[in-house]
């Protein structure tokens, strides 16, 4: 059994360990709340932005002329994965990582290049630890994403895209469903899925009784200019849904670590009372003996 003093200091390393934790777990808690009021504010903009889109490209001719809408037979697929820049978020980088290795294996299954592109430290590092060639990587914004951010990364996607540099963009990413719950999400960004400018009919009827629109400059021109921006609100949007779910992971992770540090100080704590316990006992026998000695 170990000694008193030991105990004692470790009870001492624990509890200090317990505060780091606890403190973790409030920051990223604040965090959070922050990072799921950004989410809700920019959700009606990207509403409004898709139907907006939906609504020119009803009115355009032909749509194939478009760079962003021109779909190529995929024989070099780019695959963005989306992490974080920190860690101590339990299995929030991994997860996406596991999914990112396993993607890349299906598609060179497939006779695909890979074209590996990466947000986050920690990404970056885990990809060239393990030999891939990071073409492209952004950090310093996980936990805190701004506009400017998603402009940069749809920037370099667009232009590589439209130079053929690869055929497709699948970004992978942490969908935010709950503090609990991180769901892995792959999602086709480039070329614009095409689905998303459809209309149903009914919408199609609202457009005959409004009456016909003169636009300025021609509808081509506006959707043209109109979806790299829309490229640009979705990854805003996939960066806010990875920064909510990143310090969900986080608190989860720390409340976690800190109900763990509890347990561990309780336990110790009766080891020590023990230990004094039986150091006490210890004492009272040779004290007894003593006297048993000096009696005969």
């Amino acid at each position: 059994m170990a000694s008193t003093q030991v105990l004692k200091r470790r009870v001492r390393s624990v509890q200090n360990t317990r505060k780091i934790t606890k403190a973790f777990e409030l920051v990223a808690s604040a965090r959070l709340r922050r990072a799921q009021a950004r989410i809700e504010t920019m959700r009606p903009y990207a509403d409004k932005m898709l139907e907006l889109m939906s609504g020119v490209a009803r009115a355009s001719v032909s749509k194939q002329r478009i760079p962003l809408l021109q779909r190529r037979e995929p024989q070099t697929t780019a695959i963005l994965a989306m992490t974080g820049d920190r860690g101590l978020a339990g299995a929030f980088n991994s997860q996406v990582l596991r999914r990112v290795f396993a993607l890349g294996r299906e598609l060179e299954a497939e006779g695909q290049t890979i074209r590996w592109l990466v947000s986050g430290k920690k990404g970056r590092s885990t990809l060239r630890f393990r030999g891939y060639d990071v073409a492209t990587d952004w950090t310093g914004f996980s936990d805190r994403p701004a506009y400017t951010d998603a402009q940069a990364i749809a920037h370099t996607l667009t232009e590589q895209y439209v130079d053929g540099d690869f055929d497709r963009v699948i970004l992978v990413y942490n969908h935010f469903d709950s503090p609990l719950v991180q769901k892995v999400t792959e999602q086709e960004v480039l070329p614009i899925p095409e689905h998303l400018l459809e209309t149903d009919e009914e919408e199609r009827r609202d457009d005959a009784m409004r009456g016909d629109f003169i636009y300025e400059p021609e509808p081509e021109e506006i959707l043209a200019r109109l979806l790299p921006v829309y490229l640009e609100t979705e990854l805003y949007r996939a960066l806010l849904e990875s920064a909510a779910s990143e310090q969900g992971a986080r608190m989860t992770a720390m409340r976690n670590a800190s109900k763990n540090a509890a347990e561990l100080i309780d336990s110790l704590t009766l080891a020590m009372n023990r230990a004094r316990q039986a150091e006490i006992t210890q004492e009272i026998l040779e004290v007894v003996a003593g006297a048993d000695a000096l009696e005969a």
